[in-house]
């Protein structure tokens, strides 16, 4: 199915502010970009990178007063998400090479410190998926999904002492737990449909059976309909905005998500 997002940000900084943001998807055989639009206002010049990570940023400095950012996209996207229970285990030894980097503890996901943890929620379930599946089920079942409730990044053992948290620390916990277990896992931000309220989204993949799935600790069901923008190994990497210098205020954030007819173009 097509999908289109759009996600407005608008600033204001009493000095020009070096910025880098993490806003465009890329096409991968997940989804599709067909269509997009990036609009600076007032318009500055920009340098767009590409992180170790894959995603595509982008640098500039605002200037003084006023600044927003603006980006619409059209994109491909599967209908639902891939389940496979049963999906067995990948020895270390046997990973590709690019899955690696998310193993190790991180900053917000302090791996080593949920070996306890992982094993006991994961007692008697089968390795891989099912070990996946187990960790979101604890989540879920311990912690309330509460949008709005963490304007504090948290990490995964904090999130673990919470009664309620966000998608982002919720995600944060299921990473440790996976690594915990010798699952690559990898945060993942972007735009999940009928999201309420609807915001920027995170949830977590984790590789077993041969590839990547999708994991959502705040839904009740795995489901698709998802654009992915940033991948990394918590939210120190995704940002979908960094500034630098002095705070700048934030005076507006709107993301929309629907769906669309199959664009001609």
């Amino acid at each position: 199915m097509w999908m289109r997002a759009t996600c407005l940000l608008e600033f204001y900084s009493q000095v020009a502010t070096p910025f880098i943001f993490t806003l465009r998807p890329r096409s991968g055989w997940q989804q599709w970009v067909g269509r997009e639009q990036y609009l600076l206002t007032p318009s500055v010049s920009a340098i767009e990178f590409t992180d170790p990570f894959g995603n595509l940023c982008q640098r500039l400095v605002a200037p003084a007063g006023p600044f927003s950012v603006f980006t619409s996209f059209d994109v491909e996207t599967a209908e639902a998400a891939d389940i496979a229970p049963g999906a067995h285990f990948i020895g270390v030894q046997q990973l590709p090479e690019e899955t690696l980097p998310f193993l190790y503890p991180s900053r917000f996901c302090e791996s080593d410190r949920c070996t306890q943890l992982a094993a006991s929620i994961t007692a008697g379930v089968a390795p891989g998926y099912d070990q996946c599946s187990a960790i979101v089920e604890y989540i879920r079942q311990t912690i309330a999904y509460t949008p709005g409730s963490g304007q504090l990044i948290v990490s995964a053992c904090e999130v673990n002492e919470q009664s309620q948290a966000v998608c982002r620390d919720m995600s944060h916990l299921g990473i440790a737990c996976c690594r915990a277990l010798s699952i690559p896992a990898r945060l993942v931000v972007g735009y999940l449909e009928n999201l309420q309220p609807m915001d920027l989204h995170a949830w977590f993949e984790a590789y077993v059976g041969g590839r990547w799935y999708t994991f959502d600790p705040t839904q009740p069901n795995v489901q698709g309909g998802r654009i992915a923008i940033a991948y990394g190994r918590d939210a120190a990497d995704v940002a979908i905005y960094t500034q630098f210098g002095d705070p700048v205020e934030l005076r507006t954030m709107n993301v929309t998500l629907e769906r669309i007819n199959a664009p001609t173009y």
